[in-house]
């Protein structure tokens, strides 16, 4: 293996792959600069004034420790941090085809559709992707769906930590974060969660080829952890955290000696360090170059965010065109033309947004504030040109949704409804269309529907009360609203698993139709729904279950009709273990988990074919 350090020419040449060829009014080759008026990104004066910044901001924030006074954020795998994700589109389902037939599949279970989510399992209804470790190492396994059968795999060795997948075509891109595998020498960097480690975080990004036998066709690595990625067509953008690459001492706590070494760090500490692998092994390496980096005007930290693009149908990696912001971020929500990262506070919350139309680099586009604190990327929601924002605001004892408007570089505050929930905080929200639903949750469980017709005038006009809360929602036909979350006695102490269905036709008379309880029981659903299956066709709902009571692992299956939610049976895996994912293809329901992969009659359940890992 070759490993070479790209003087400027062979840089030049690499990013011109994504930039260089296009045309001069091509968003891929301007940085990401704010149009003039309103909150805004603003370029550095040179890269010097970059350094300078970047080093006093440092100083500020650096304690006996380290770092300081940023909060610590734990990034996505498999979604943005602890974020609930939601069906594909605003209107009925995450599913590519709801109608039944050997054609019909469903594919990860997303907030928007038409934009993908990095998730440990994928299908194009042909064939299913699975990733997950096998004696500590990350294995691509292939299913054809068809025959049942496994057609391929490959362990991707020197990769460390979980990993997601993106799919696109005859191309997979294989997404992991995890700590380097060498120590930092005589000090400690920051992990993936922004704490001190001896071992800094890295993004390992694969692309691999599922043509034949599956084949990796290059490598990319970046100092940093993943926050979130989103895919549009074949397209993938990637958003990277990081910090500077400063070492302190472990043996002591010292802040002066810290500073010292902030002051004393050279320039290439401050931008994030990338390396790509050619399909021949050959390792170039490059940094971030320094007119790619903008900052809000207020910003005063240490954190970066990078996005990266990359082309899945590429014949190698590219350097990822990447675009740096001199920002912190917790959540990513992302739609087909745009792109926004939210850095959230107790009481405030800064809201980016890029333009992504296109394959190019991202353009920055706007940018605005909202008081409080995002629960996730549910919360935010983009419908006939404004976004619409839920916030729990600490410091007014409630939450409230927020609408803005772009106007030039502004994301504007053109409307907004407060007072939700008082003394309580959302636990889910659902932005469908002009309707919203959130719901706060202490003692008993409030939804509240909202009136969203009138981006200046948002009106709260029903609420439902009943025990427990609902975690996630999920929209099941017109006019009904599926919850997955927990119930709880009339003090708020939770009991157990409920999956609800609510009729909201009515916006004005929210109701319950129907409950299923499991006692002392939870499901990875209520706050990863990449776990959650719904399937119209059929009226299928299939959630997996952990249950305090000792019984092992399983998935629930429920069947949603008119106004009844019915019990189908329960699936467990031959091995025991826990299923982690369900899809549908044609007439088989197909669970997933670690252990391995199982095909079960989606009408009897019957099993049809049993995969381990």
């Amino acid at each position: 293996m070759t490993v070479s350090r790209w003087s400027p020419a062979v840089l030049a040449s690499l990013l011109a792959l994504t930039a260089c060829t296009s045309s001069p009014d091509d968003p891929r080759v301007d940085p990401p600069v704010a149009p003039a008026g309103g909150p805004r990104l603003v370029s550095y004066d040179s890269c010097p004034g970059l350094y300078d910044e970047l080093r006093a901001a440092a100083v500020r924030k650096v304690g006996p420790y380290g770092f300081e006074g940023d909060e610590v954020v734990v990034p996505a795998q498999g979604g943005a941090a602890m974020v609930p994700d939601a069906p594909a589109g605003g209107d009925l389902a995450a599913e590519r085809d709801t109608a039944a037939g050997t054609d019909a599949f469903s594919g990860t279970n997303t907030h928007e559709r038409g934009v993908d989510e990095p998730d440990l399992v994928k299908t194009d209804g042909r064939r299913i992707v699975t990733i997950a470790p096998r004696g500590g190492v990350p294995v691509l396994r292939v299913i054809d769906a068809a025959t049942r059968t496994q057609t391929g795999e490959l362990a991707l060795t020197d990769a460390y930590g979980a990993s997601d997948l993106l799919l696109s075509g005859d191309r997979a891109l294989v997404l992991s974060t995890a700590e380097t595998p060498v120590a930092v020498p005589n000090g400690f960097a920051e992990d993936e969660r922004g704490w001190p480690s001896p071992r800094p975080s890295r993004l390992d990004l694969r692309l691999i080829d599922l043509s034949g036998a599956p084949r990796q066709l290059g490598r990319y690595a970046m100092t940093g952890a993943l926050l979130d990625a989103r895919q549009t067509g074949g397209t993938a953008r990637v958003v990277v955290r990081s910090s500077p690459r400063i070492t302190f001492p472990l043996d002591k706590a010292d802040a002066a000696a810290n500073r010292r070494a902030v002051e004393s760090a050279p320039d290439d500490v401050w931008l994030p360090r990338f390396e790509v692998t050619a399909p021949d092994g050959t390792v170039a390496t490059g940094t971030v170059p320094c007119e790619r980096v903008s900052r809000p005007a207020s910003y005063d930290g240490v954190r970066m965010l990078t996005m990266l693009s990359f082309d899945l149908a590429a014949a190698a990696m590219t350097d990822g065109a990447p675009v740096t912001v001199s920002a912190d971020g917790d959540t990513v929500y992302g739609t087909g033309t745009g792109l926004y990262v939210a850095d959230g506070g107790a009481d405030r919350t800064e809201i980016y947004k890029f333009d992504t139309g296109g394959t190019g680099m991202p353009r920055y586009a706007a940018s605005g504030v909202v008081p409080g604190r995002l629960l996730n990327q549910y919360a935010l929601s983009e419908w006939n040109g404004s976004l619409r924002a839920a916030t729990t605001v600490t410091a007014r004892n409630a939450s409230e949704v927020t609408v803005l408007t772009q106007r030039g570089a502004a994301l504007a505050i053109t409307g907004s409804v407060g007072d939700l929930g008082r003394g309580e905080t959302i636990h889910s929200v659902r932005f469908l269309g002009d309707r919203g639903y959130v719901v706060t949750f202490r003692r008993i469980d409030p939804l509240y529907t909202i009136d969203l017709r009138d981006p200046a005038r948002p009106v709260v006009t029903g609420e439902l009360k009943i025990p427990g809360y609902s975690a996630y929602l999920h929209p099941a036909a017109p006019g009904r609203l599926i919850g997955v979350g927990q119930d709880a006695t009339s003090a708020g102490t939770v009991t157990g698993l409920q999956v609800s269905l609510f009729d909201v036709t009515d916006p004005a008379a929210p109701a319950r139709l129907a409950q299923h309880h499991l006692p002392a029981a939870s499901s990875a659903a209520e706050f990863d729904p990449h776990a959650f299956l719904f399937w119209p066709a059929t009226g299928q709902l299939v959630v997996p279950v952990a249950d305090r009571t000792g019984a092992g692992p399983s998935a629930l299956v429920l069947r949603v009709s008119g106004d009844t939610v019915t019990e189908a049976g329960t699936l467990a895996h031959p091995d025991g273990g826990p299923i982690t994912r369900s899809l549908v293809i044609g007439d088989s329901l197909w669970t997933v988990g670690p252990g391995g992969l199982r095909a079960v009659s989606l009408s009897t359940l019957q099993q049809q074919a049993w995969l381990p890992a």
